[in-house]
C-alpha cells in the first residue's frame, strides 16, 4: 500500500466542541486557485445541483463549464442522518464556503454531518488525504489506558471493514464497544462514494494511522480529510442514539490540528 504520510503541523489552539451543531468542523479555502468572473456562474451552478440532488440519497457529484472554467463539485452526508439533517447540512454548506471562500476556486468545508467541494480539477474517484483536520479530547483516559487502545483499534477495524464494503455500505462504518460497565466507546469511519474500495481501505488507513501520533491516550478524537473520516469518543455520536447513554453529551474542550501536503 502507498504512503502517504507526509504532513506538516500547521496549527494548534483550543475549542470546546458540541455534540450536534450547526458550526462547521472546518474549512480548506487554496489561495493558489483564484476564482474568476467565468469560473463564478459554475461555481453557483454546482452548488444548485449538490443542494438540490444531494438529499435524494445523501451523496451528489456535480459539474458546470468546462475547460479552464468548468466547475466540479462533490456532497456527501453522513449515511446515518435523516434525509432532513442532510438538506439542511447541505444548505449550510453551499452558504457557508461561499462567505469563508469567496474569492477561491478550490473550496471545502466539513460539518458534523456533510462534506461539500468543489474544484476546476476533476477530483471525482481521486484518493484526497492531502489536507486534515484533527480534533482530539484533550482528556485523558483514565485506567487500563493499553485496554482501552486495544478496544479503539478492534472497534476501528470494525467500522473500517464495513466503510470499504462499497456499494452495499454507502462508505460508512459505525459501531460500538464495552471498555467497561461504565464506558462504551463509539466508532465510525466514512468514505466519501467516489472512491474505489482500494482507494477507501488507502484513505481510512492513514486517517486512523494518525490516532496514535496525535490522539495517544485522548478520550475522544477525529480524523477529517477530503475522500475520508474516522472518529471515536465515549459518547454516542452518531444515529440512532444508543438509549444507554442518550443522555450523554459532549463536553470539555478539545485541541485542532490542521494537516497541509
Amino acid at each position: 500500500m502507498a504512503r502517504f504520510h507526509f504532513y506538516h503541523l500547521l496549527l494548534l489552539f483550543f475549542l470546546v466542541l458540541p455534540l450536534y451543531g450547526a458550526d462547521p468542523i472546518g474549512d480548506y479555502c487554496n489561495n493558489d486557485k483564484r476564482l474568476t468572473n467565468a469560473q463564478k456562474s459554475n461555481v453557483d451552478g454546482v452548488l444548485a445541483q449538490l443542494v438540490a440532488k444531494a438529499p435524494l440519497d445523501g451523496f451528489a457529484t456535480a459539474s458546470s463549464g468546462s475547460g479552464a472554467n468548468g466547475v466540479y463539485g462533490l456532497v456527501q452526508c453522513r449515511q446515518d442522518v435523516s434525509t432532513e439533517d442532510c438538506s439542511t447540512c447541505t444548505h449550510d454548506a453551499a452558504k457557508e464556503i461561499q462567505k469563508r471562500c469567496p474569492d477561491q476556486v478550490d473550496a471545502r468545508i466539513w460539518y458534523d454531518y456533510c462534506f461539500l467541494r468543489y474544484d476546476t480539477d476533476n477530483f471525482i474517484g481521486k484518493l484526497d488525504a492531502g489536507y486534515g483536520i484533527i480534533y482530539y479530547n484533550v482528556e485523558n483516559i483514565t485506567g487500563d489506558v493499553e485496554s482501552f487502545k486495544k478496544k479503539v483499534g478492534d472497534l476501528m477495524n470494525r467500522v473500517e471493514k464495513q466503510a470499504i464494503a462499497l456499494p452495499m455500505s454507502r462508505g460508512l462504518g459505525k459501531d460500538k464497544t464495552d471498555f467497561s460497565p461504565f464506558v462504551t466507546i463509539y466508532g465510525l469511519a466514512q468514505c466519501t462514494r467516489d472512491l474505489s474500495q482500494l482507494s477507501c481501505a488507502q484513505c481510512l488507513a492513514i486517517a486512523i494511522g494518525n490516532f496514535p501520533k496525535y490522539c495517544q491516550d485522548s478520550k475522544g478524537c477525529q480524523v477529517n480529510y477530503s475522500s475520508c473520516r474516522a472518529r471515536y469518543e465515549i459518547y454516542p455520536f452518531f444515529f440512532p442514539v444508543d438509549s444507554k447513554n442518550k443522555a450523554l453529551v459532549a463536553k470539555g474542550s478539545a485541541l485542532r490540528v490542521l494537516l497541509y501536503p
